[in-house]
């Protein structure tokens, strides 16, 4: 697999010890020969968890700062067309698949890129699958 879309539910279970499973391991695994890429809002979902996160006391600023470090040295592409595509694709896959316009972002970028979906979202994986998408699963 080269590339393929991960979305913020896979990326902060590897943030949170909890939260991680042998589904999000192995997609963090897979960036070890692999790219993820994510659509541009991913920036800010992750940043959110993050703050909410702090403010929660999960998390120390410290430790938001060290996820942060980890991110960048991993090999997540950015993809710069999300905005240009919100009022059309995007709204045209969320208000077809019943999906918030962030989850259709990452569906929309899937199908766009030809490239497989890793979430933890169920509402997400069966819009995948009526669309045609493959899914990153545990085997």
């Amino acid at each position: 697999m080269k590339r393929f879309v991960v979305d913020c539910s896979v990326v902060m279970a590897w943030c949170f010890e909890d939260e991680a499973d042998r589904h999000t391991d192995l997609v963090l695994d897979l960036l070890v020969d692999s790219e993820a890429i994510v659509p541009s809002i991913w920036l800010l979902e992750v940043a959110n968890v993050l703050l909410v996160a702090e403010r929660r006391k999960r998390l120390t600023e410290a430790d938001s700062l060290q996820f942060v470090k980890l991110l960048n040295e991993l090999p997540i592409t950015i993809d710069q067309e999300t905005s240009e595509r919100a009022f059309s694709e995007i709204l045209f896959i969320g208000r077809q698949q019943g999906l918030s316009s962030y989850d259709a972002a990452y569906l929309e970028l899937a199908m766009r890129e030809g490239a497989a979906l890793a979430t933890r979202d169920d509402g997400l994986k069966k819009a995948a699958e009526k669309c045609g998408v493959k899914l990153i699963k545990y085997r």
